[in-house]
């Protein structure tokens, strides 16, 4: 049941895959009323989501970054740089103010906008997982989504679970920390996710609305804990994007939710809370 929600929703979000119903609004195929394309209710949710952050990050996170996005390619291995003009033109589309949602109707304030939800689809799919294994009557749950972790309740020996936070650029198992988690999600970006590098400069999928290329701003991962994996979602990406001090002032300022950064010298910084709320210790 979990994996058939995993493939209903890639019908849904995925930018990539031609009968989705995210492709088809970024093509203009999707049917419109009244000069505004008509949305599902679950692809309407995650574009007010999505707007959401980008509001909230003043656009350092930002869902209309498709026409950028696009021009990259992070998982191929042809370490390709998109050619500047092109990235000039696509940046012009890029502005999440002039995606106008208004209930389950849309419309682009510019001809040829695309949005990209691929920053927090993964969350809002974990999320509903989650909410699926509960109905079903289930008591302890780990669900990993690769990069977002999100726990239904506890361990069946009544203990927390514990999840490492991954040491960047390490193997899979290497840890730079654990925390120990009772039904919140454990969400991390980082540039070692997908990155190419080329001319001895790395290039990662974290894109800068602003200047369509990688952010460089000292960081290699954030890792968020919250109740919801989609709120784990856009912070880690709007903090990534808001550097060290800006993302450590915005997790401070909204309840219950916590922020691990680590900094291209290995330093893990918490925000306020996080080592004592969750028994946090750094590994080796």
């Amino acid at each position: 049941g979990a994996m058939a929600l995993c493939d209903k929703y890639e019908r849904v979000f995925s930018r990539t895959l031609p009968e989705s119903e995210l492709y088809q609004l970024n093509a203009g195929t999707l049917p419109q009323e009244d000069g505004a394309f008509i949305l599902s209710d679950s692809l309407a949710d995650l574009i007010r989501q999505g707007l959401y952050y980008s509001e909230l990050s003043e656009g350092a996170f930002d869902i209309s970054i498709g026409p950028v996005s696009s021009l990259w390619d992070f998982t191929s291995g042809t370490a390709l740089i998109p050619d500047e003009q092109e990235l000039a033109r696509a940046l012009e589309l890029v502005d999440y103010r002039q995606v106008e949602l208004d209930g389950n109707h849309l419309r682009f304030g510019m001809e040829g906008m695309q949005l990209d939800l691929g920053a927090i689809a993964k969350g809002y799919i974990a999320d509903r997982i989650k909410d699926y294994l509960v109905s079903e009557g289930v008591k302890s749950a780990i669900i990993d989504l690769g990069g977002n972790i999100l726990c239904a309740g506890v361990r069946p020996d009544s203990a927390p679970f514990r999840i490492g936070i991954q040491r960047p650029f390490a193997d899979r198992s290497e840890t730079a920390a654990i925390v120990k988690i009772d039904g919140k999600s454990v969400v991390s970006s980082g540039i070692y996710e997908r990155y190419f590098e080329k001319d001895g400069t790395l290039y990662h999928h974290i894109l800068n609305p602003k200047t369509g290329y990688p952010y460089d701003n000292g960081l290699v991962s954030v890792t968020i804990i919250s109740d919801l994996s989609v709120d784990g979602d856009g912070l880690s990406t709007s903090c990534f994007a808001l550097g060290l001090d800006k993302g450590l002032e915005l997790i401070e300022s909204l309840p219950d939710t916590y922020a691990a950064f680590i900094t291209e010298d290995g330093t893990l910084h918490f925000s306020d809370g996080l080592e004592e709320t969750f028994s946090a210790e750094l590994t080796d």
